[in-house]
C-alpha cells in the first residue's frame, strides 16, 4: 500500500480517514500515558502496603514516615489523613475520614479515560460516515456514460476501508479501556486494604501473627523481625 493510495482513500472519504488517524493518535497517547502511570502506581503501592503490614502498631511518627515514603502516590493522602487524625479519631470516625480521602483521590485515577471511551464510540460512527461518503463517489460513476462495472466495485471496496479502520480503532481502544479500568480497580482495592490496615494498627490492639511452627508472635516485635 503506497502513500499515494492512502491519500486516494482519504480523499475518497472526503477526509474522514484523516480524522480517524487523528483519533488513533489520541487513543495511543492516552493508552501509553495512563498505562505507564497506573502500572507504576500499582507497583509502588505494593511496597507501601508491605511496609504497613510489617508494622505491629502505627503511631503518628510511623504514619508520617510511611507518608514520606509514599511521596506522590494515592496512598500518601490516606497516610497523611491518618497521621493528622491520630489520637483524635478512632474506629468508625477514622474510617470515615479515610473514606473521604479515597473519594477525593478516586476521580484522579481515571482521568482522561473518558477520552478513550469517546474514541471507542466515535471511531466506528466516523468510519461508517466515511464509507457512506465513499459510496456516493462510487455510485456517481453510474451517471457518466460508458462507465465500467469494475469502477463501481472498486469504489465500493475503497469506501469500506473507512469502516474497517474505524472498527479497528474501536477494538484497540476498547481493549485498552477495559485493561486500564482494571488497573484503576486494583489501585482502589489497594487503598481499601491500606485503610483497613491503618484502622487495625491504630486501635491500640497488638497485631498477632502466627509463626510457621504454630506459635504466635506480635507483629512488629523483635521476634517477628528476626523470624
Amino acid at each position: 500500500m503506497t502513500l499515494a493510495y492512502i491519500i486516494h482513500l482519504a480523499d475518497y472519504s472526503d477526509g474522514v480517514l484523516y480524522v480517524l488517524a487523528f483519533l488513533l493518535l489520541v487513543a495511543l497517547a492516552v493508552i501509553i500515558d495512563r498505562f505507564w502511570s497506573l502500572r507504576s502506581t500499582i507497583m509502588r503501592g505494593k511496597s507501601i502496603i508491605n511496609a504497613t503490614a510489617a508494622q505491629g502498631q502505627l503511631d503518628r511518627a510511623a504514619l508520617q514516615s510511611l507518608r514520606d515514603k509514599a511521596g506522590t502516590l494515592p496512598e500518601a493522602a490516606l497516610l497523611d489523613s491518618a497521621a493528622r487524625n491520630h489520637g483524635i479519631s478512632e474506629g468508625e470516625a477514622l474510617a470515615n475520614r479515610l473514606d473521604e480521602s479515597i473519594m477525593l483521590i478516586a476521580p484522579k485515577l481515571d482521568q482522561r479515560l473518558w477520552v478513550l471511551d469517546t474514541v471507542v464510540t466515535l471511531a466506528p460512527l466516523l468510519g461508517l460516515f466515511g464509507t457512506i461518503i465513499g459510496m456516493f463517489h462510487a455510485f456517481s460513476v453510474l451517471a457518466s456514460p460508458g462507465h465500467a462495472p469494475a469502477d463501481v466495485t472498486a469504489g465500493v471496496a475503497d469506501a469500506l476501508v473507512a469502516t474497517a479502520f474505524g472498527i479497528f480503532i474501536a477494538m484497540l481502544g476498547l481493549s485498552a479501556f477495559n485493561a486500564l479500568n482494571n488497573q484503576v480497580r486494583i489501585i482502589l482495592h489497594q487503598l481499601d486494604t491500606l485503610k483497613i490496615m491503618i484502622i487495625n494498627r491504630t486501635d491500640g490492639t497488638p497485631m498477632i501473627t502466627a509463626r510457621p511452627n504454630g506459635t504466635a508472635v506480635r507483629a512488629g516485635s523483635p521476634a517477628m523481625q528476626n523470624a
